[in-house]
């Protein structure tokens, strides 16, 4: 990735008196090495800088509590769960207006993958991947893209009822009204919620999609995802 490429991702050129703010990143992960390795390679890339880094997401979320993104190990040595530190993490406000999540992990263990897609991370990028690669993730993750890699998808495949069982009872209501026609503003006035709180529920929506190869990017996509799942 070069400086021009990184920088075109970012907006283009700014106008005089502008300065770009970086994407945020934190790291959760109870290997030093693995932070002190991460955060170089990821503060050498423009338009990216580590603004925190923790054992724990408690840690991470006292010292440092506005970030964009942040790669969250699954297998802790706190004790904690993926879909308790999920949850707390998308519930901090970011320097955006959110956290995004990115699973960041050996893979070896599905039902750690499984349980951490449940809670809504964007997706997954294996440790072993390559600087550029895993940098690649983090700014698809900022376009609220799902990473969906062969691991994550073979474990959430393990799992036939995913897509069934793992949109929520709100998720569903959203998607079978967007799906039958209404526009995100007025399915947000129908369930008295925000329009960007309803953009975020389909985000979630397209993702676990995605992630067992039912892909929607667009609305028709929605509907005929909706129509053979019989919510509309």
């Amino acid at each position: 990735m070069t400086r021009q490429s990184s920088r075109a991702r970012y907006g283009g050129d700014l106008r005089d008196g502008e300065r770009r703010k970086d994407v945020a990143v934190g790291i959760v992960d109870d290997h030093p090495a693995m932070i002190l390795g991460m955060s170089a390679v990821i503060n050498t890339f423009p338009g990216m800088r580590v603004s925190g880094a923790a054992s724990t997401v408690e840690t991470l979320l006292a010292g440092n509590g506005k970030l964009d993104v942040v790669l969250l190990d699954l297998q802790l040595a706190d004790g904690s769960t993926p879909r308790t530190n999920v949850e707390r993490l998308t519930a901090a406000v970011g320097p955006t207006g959110r956290t995004r999540v990115l699973a960041f992990t050996s893979g070896e263990n599905a039902k750690l993958v499984r349980e951490a897609a449940y809670a809504g991370v964007a997706g997954m990028i294996r440790k072993s991947e390559s600087p550029e690669r895993i940098m690649r993730a983090i700014e698809a993750t900022m376009r609220d893209e799902t990473i969906a890699t062969p691991d994550w998808a073979t474990a959430l495949l393990e799992d036939s009822g995913f897509v069934d069982a793992h949109l929520t009872r709100r998720e569903t209501e959203v998607l079978a009204r967007y799906a039958s026609g209404q526009t995100a503003e007025q399915v947000a006035k129908a369930l008295f919620v925000s329009r960007d709180t309803v953009l975020d529920h389909l985000r979630r929506i397209r993702g676990r999609y995605a992630a067992v190869g039912r892909q929607a990017p667009t609305k028709i996509d929605l509907h005929m995802r909706a129509a053979e799942d019989g919510l509309v």
